[in-house]
């Protein structure tokens, strides 16, 4: 895709040529076809097109519409029933701030309780050096498209707001069915984030297979205290 987009296609005819392998509920248009004044989850929920500027973070947004349509819809109806109850305010509530984080830099796990609850404890030792083993049962998959724009030039600091999923398989459909039908506007509004330094991951990056990588704590950070 990225090669087409080189070719000379936009970012959404390149998007909408993939289409017919990855069918979504939205087609994508240019940025300059969302009217003046409409909101943006507007539009995408009243006409079915999601407007589209040039440039890595829409270009990776489409993508998540593709891989992930049940989601993307479900969080553009919960922005839609938000602003239908607040309107377009300058500062965002907590829920509308919860779906930007997930929309922006989530990522899902499926994976063991005791490696969730040293990422919720931030124990990173216990996390990624006592039971790195057990990162092999792990599913991690990165969601949101700021994220994804972030790590095209990866930095030890990038961190992802991490929402645990349990879904009865591995299969993307499955994750997108199920985080579509768990999602709601009171359970992002809570923030049910746990916070992980991408790069820590074991097999992401090579640094991170010497334990003293995790001695950075300008990145690893202890817990807040109660």
């Amino acid at each position: 895709m990225a090669q087409q987009v080189a070719a000379g296609q936009s970012s959404a005819e390149a998007l909408n040529s993939a289409l017919a392998l990855y069918p979504a509920p939205v087609r994508f248009v240019p940025q300059a076809n969302l009217p003046a004044g409409m909101a943006y989850e507007s539009y995408i929920f009243d006409s079915g097109l999601c407007p589209t500027r040039e440039g890595l973070h829409d270009f990776f947004n489409g993508i998540a519409w593709l891989t992930f349509p049940q989601t993307k819809r479900r969080l553009n109806y919960l922005h839609l029933a938000q602003i239908a109850q607040t309107g377009i305010q300058p500062v965002r509530g907590p829920a509308r701030d919860g779906l930007t984080v997930f929309d922006e830099n989530a990522a899902f796990f499926l994976g063991p309780d005791v490696l969730w609850d040293a990422l919720v404890a931030k124990d990173w030792q216990r996390l990624f050096v006592d039971l790195r083993a057990q990162w092999e049962q792990v599913q991690l998959v990165l969601f949101g498209h700021a994220l994804l724009e972030k790590l095209v030039h990866p930095r030890k600091p990038i961190t992802a707001h991490v929402y645990r999923t349990q879904a009865a398989t591995k299969a993307i459909a499955d994750m997108d069915a199920w985080m579509a039908a768990d999602l709601s506007a009171e359970k992002l509004a809570a923030k049910p984030f746990a916070h992980l330094p991408v790069l820590g991951v074991p097999g992401w990056w090579p640094q991170n297979e010497d334990p003293a990588f995790y001695a950075d704590t300008s990145v690893f950070r202890a817990p807040r205290s109660p």
